[in-house]
Formats: structure tokens, sequence, C-alpha cells
């Protein structure tokens, strides 16, 4: 016998026990999202790898170590995406959604991204991007914020999560602020990690956000960004902090914070939490209004945010923010006693649940003696169980049996079954 096949390290499945807290979270985000007039978008899991090349940059971690890349049959060099941005740009550029154009959107689904797997991040794990075009001030920049603020209220979570706020700047503002910071960091060269030391060439403000306890040292004692801001770029960001002021958004400025995909600018956000354990980052973006230029459209502003699914689940089981009301179980399980009785019973069964929209009802499929099935019907974790034999469907009643309370048992007729599983299941 060959080998068991598994799945592959870092790509998990989400069993069906899973499942509920998926949707959960899925059906809060899209509430939100259309209360603010975002409108879904679906993009392909596998682009061109020029795309993300271009896009995120050949000097970031991600071009170079992360990305799953192959060629196809004609030779084409392709790429599962590891995050969702450039691929919504393409696609707006493709389709004529971005030019002249103010649009508001957001996609869901599976990224990928070869890194070690641990506790809430995976090699192939779940994003929630929400993306805005067409709008250069501030404003558009808080709605996005206030937006993902608003969520955390709505799922329990805003004790849980810390903003914190920083600007890039312009592009011309950066490079008079990467030189310095090159000229600074060069001297402690030797005492860098070592992606810090390949970063100082490629793409020296990820430095600033090392995790490496020596670098941090040195970077502390870094030139500050903020001194080389443009006046533009400077009051951008104080008319965010005011509008944030106002709506009472608490933040923190944080002068280190940086992205870690080359085409942000200007305003630069992320929430963080410390309910997991260690701080981790649940949901971060920011503005990059150069990169629609940079993959071949007319210049467009734009500005998005990431959330991970997985991290984000986490923290709603962790602090135990799930309703009760987000589970698989079902409210009634329909046993049918006899040979062929559950052929019968089908009928009866689907007119029922054209009665309860509203609750799951589990049909006993695949025969079985009346002690087996009553078995299944408490471990599907149904409130109740619909009892249909022989005498039953010839009398045209039912049996209800309570099977989680110390309920009398009862027989109804048909007629009369819908309206009493309402009155007790509500």
């Amino acid at each position: 016998m060959g080998k068991q096949l598994q799945a592959i390290r870092g790509m998990n499945d989400i069993l069906p026990e899973q499942t509920p807290a998926w949707q959960y979270l899925e059906q809060q985000v899209r509430s939100v999202l259309g209360t603010y007039g975002y409108q879904e978008i679906r993009v392909p899991i596998a682009e061109s790898s020029a795309l993300f090349s271009r896009g995120i940059g050949t000097g970031t971690d991600i071009v170079e170590k992360e990305m799953y890349t192959f060629e196809d049959r004609n030779g084409e060099k392709l790429s599962l995406r590891p995050e969702a941005t450039a691929s919504i740009v393409r696609a707006g550029i493709q389709n004529g959604l971005l030019y002249n154009q103010i649009q508001r959107l957001w996609t869901s689904g599976p990224m990928f991204r070869y890194e070690r797997p641990q506790k809430g991040r995976y090699r192939q794990f779940h994003q929630i991007s929400v993306e805005a075009y067409g709008m250069v001030g501030p404003d558009i920049d808080a709605e996005l914020i206030l937006m993902t603020a608003r969520l955390w209220q709505q799922l329990g979570l805003t004790e849980h999560v810390t903003l914190e706020l920083n600007t890039l700047g312009t592009q011309e503002s950066r490079l008079r602020y990467r030189e310095a910071l090159v000229a600074y960091l060069s001297q402690y060269e030797a005492d860098l990690d070592e992606d810090s030391r390949r970063r100082l060439t490629i793409n020296p403000l990820r430095i600033l956000d090392s995790k490496d306890a020596g670098t941090q040292k040195i970077v502390a004692d870094a030139p500050e960004l903020f001194d080389y801001l443009d006046e533009e770029s400077r009051n951008h960001f104080e008319d965010l902090k005011k509008v944030l002021d106002e709506a009472g958004v608490s933040y923190r400025v944080n002068t280190k914070l940086v992205r870690g995909l080359d085409y942000y600018g200007c305003t630069v956000f992320e929430w963080i939490t410390e309910s997991l354990g260690s701080q981790g980052t649940v949901c971060a973006g920011g503005r990059y209004d150069a990169l629609v230029e940079m993959l071949g459209g007319k210049p467009t502003a734009g500005v998005g945010f990431a959330m991970g699914m997985e991290r984000l689940i986490l923290m709603l089981e962790t602090l135990q923010l799930l309703p009760e009301t987000v589970n698989n179980q079902v409210d009634v399980t329909v046993v049918a006693v006899g040979d062929g009785i559950g052929n019968k019973a089908l009928p009866v069964v689907e007119r029922l649940r054209d009665a309860l929209p509203q609750f799951k009802i589990l049909m006993n499929c695949g025969g079985g003696g009346f002690k087996a099935q009553m078995k299944r019907a408490d471990r599907s974790g149904a409130k109740y169980a619909l009892i249909i034999g022989e005498d039953e469907l010839q009398a045209g009643t039912a049996t209800i049996k309570s099977l989680r309370a110390d309920e009398a048992q009862q027989q109804l007729p048909l007629s009369e079954v819908a309206g009493f599983l309402k009155s007790i299941l509500q």
C-alpha cells in the first residue's frame, strides 16, 4: 500500500466544525463593507509573475523568497498570488475601472507564500483585501481606518487591538531619507543581521521594522523619516490625525512603521494585538498612489488594507467572542423507522423544510434500526428527534422527542408539526 496522501505543509483543511466561525467572520465583514458602499471583485488565484515583481518589488522578501512560481505548458512564468492588491489593480486597468473613476472594491480568498508555518500564519492563508481608487485626500484614508474600527466594534475586538500610524511621504522625500538612512546604517553594517545587510542596498526602509534585537538597537538612533517629509505629506498626515481625533479613534504614531511592499507611500497603518501571546498584526494597509501607473495604467490614487482571516478567527476563538449561535448544530433529526419508510418520509420532510426554512433539519438516510438512528440523532447535536414509522405515516402523525431536555414525548398530526417545532425552537 502506498504512502498515505497528506495536505501540503502549511496548507490546511478547514473542517466542518471550523467553517461556522469562518462564515461568521465573512458575514460580519461583508455587512460592514456593504454599509460603506464597497463592492466585491473576484480575481484569479494565479497571475503572470511579472505582475507581482513589478508591483510588489523585486527587492522584497515576497518576490525573492516566498512566491510559488512555475511555468505553464506554454512556458509562461506564473505565480500563485501572494497578495490581492496587484491583482485588483491589474483587473481595474484591464477592464477600464480606474481612470477618472472612483472605485471602492474588496475581495477575499486564499493567498500563497512560502514561509515557515506558525500559529495563525500559513503557506496558504486567507485575506480580506479592501481597496479605494481615485481619491487623493486624507478623508478616504480616514474612512478605511474608521471602517476597520467599526468592524472591531461589531466583532467585540475594540479593546484588544491598537492602531499604529505613520507616513512615508512622497517618493522624492523617501529618496532623500533613504540616502541619510543608508549613510547612518552603513557605519554599523557588520553589526546588522543578515537580512538587514542584504536590504541595505535593496530596500533599506525595511530595516526599520527588523525583529532582530541587535538591529533594533542600531535603528533606535537612526534618522527619522518625518524630518525629511515634504510639506504636502505632513499636512496630509496631520489632517488624517485630526479626523481620527474627532471620531474618537485612538492611535499611536510609530515613526518606524513601514510596509513590506515597495508600492506604499504617504499614509501607512497597522492594527496590532497582544491577545495571542505576542504582538502581531491583524490588519495593515496604506496609500499606494504610484502603483496603478507602475502596472501600466494612468496615474490613479489608491489606498487600501488587508486583514488575515486565520489570525482574526484565532482571536475570536481565544477571546471566546464567537456567538453561541455560530455552530453547525442541527435543530431537528428525522428518524424513519421500518423498511422503506425513509423513502416515504422524504416528501414529508421536504414540506417541513418549506414551512421552516430558518431551521436545520437532518434526515436520517441509509436505513438502520431505531436504536442506531437515535444514537446518530444524539451525535448530531439536534435538539429534537422527529420519529416517523409505518403506523405514524398511516395515521398522518409524527412523534416529537426532546434529545436535550426532560420533556414529555408528544405525538402530533403532521399538519401541526411545523407550527409546534417553530414555537419550541424559537
